[in-house]
C-alpha cells in the first residue's frame, strides 16, 4: 500500500460531515413536537449525511496524474 489511507481532503470532508450532523440534530431537537424543522428539514439533512456524505468521505481518493508514473519510471 502506498502512503496514508486518508488524505487531508478526506479529513476536511469528515469535518463537514460532523458539522452537518450537529446541525441536523440541533434542528431535530427544535421547538414543539410538530415543528417544521424537526419533521422535514432535519431528517433530510441527517439522511443525506449518513447515506451520501459519509460514504463519499470514506471512498474519495485523489486522481493520480500520469506525470507521477513517469517520474517513478513506470
Amino acid at each position: 500500500m502506498e502512503g496514508p489511507i486518508f488524505s487531508s481532503v478526506n479529513f476536511r470532508l469528515l469535518g463537514i460531515c460532523i458539522v452537518a450532523l450537529i446541525i441536523g440534530y440541533i434542528f431535530l431537537g427544535q421547538g414543539p413536537v410538530y415543528n417544521h424543522m424537526s419533521w422535514s428539514i432535519a431528517p433530510v439533512i441527517l439522511v443525506a449525511v449518513y447515506c451520501i456524505l459519509i460514504p463519499v468521505t470514506i471512498l474519495y481518493k485523489k486522481k493520480k496524474n500520469n506525470t507521477d508514473k513517469k517520474k517513478k519510471g513506470v
